[in-house]
């Protein structure tokens, strides 16, 4: 399934691959990447890993992008807002490699994981952005049983996702 239009960037209109998930829908597993600096090795991460919390997934093009960079950066300060047990990820295209040379460099705390192999998350969760290879900006939620609890797909490239209506759905179905 093709999506036109509900993407872009300044004049560019944008086609999504995959449907878009809305909450009550049962979250697809993924199984991506993540550099450990401890071992020097990829290591595969996946949404079963942290099965029974409350996961957000932050979806977005590129941290080496201003807004990207912005965005991820809001997260990693906004764990303190949300309980502690909820499990945070930004996932991207970026290797794994640039995405912990990020996090190192912005002192992040939380996981960046890679979607660079094969297209499957961005199919799945309705985000892989065609002409560009790359993912659209979103936000997910996802309770403790493994069900879409809230989602933000935001069309504009250039815009951040609503942080505060995210954190809202965080808290709600982290008790």
């Amino acid at each position: 399934m093709e999506r036109t239009g509900e993407a872009f960037e300044l004049g560019e209109q944008l086609t999504v691959v995959g449907r878009q998930l809305t909450a009550g829908d049962a979250a697809p597993d993924f199984t991506l990447e993540q550099f450990d600096p401890d071992t020097q090795a990829i290591r595969q991460v996946s949404l079963a890993d942290s099965a029974g919390k409350v996961r957000l997934l932050n979806v977005v093009n590129s941290v080496d992008t201003p807004v990207c960079h912005i965005e991820t950066r809001k997260w990693d300060n906004l764990r303190a807002d949300i309980p502690q047990d909820v499990v945070l990820y930004t996932i991207s295209m970026d290797l794994p490699f640039a995405l912990e040379r990020w996090r190192g460099a912005e002192s992040a705390g939380h996981a960046l994981l890679s979607a660079h192999k094969d297209e499957a998350f961005g199919r799945d969760y309705g985000t892989l952005i065609k002409e560009w290879r790359l993912l659209q900006r979103a936000v997910f939620v996802i309770d403790g049983d493994g069900r879409i609890a809230y989602t933000d797909y935001v069309a504009d490239q250039m815009q951040e996702p609503d942080y505060e209506a995210a954190v809202a759905a965080v808290r709600a179905v982290a008790g």
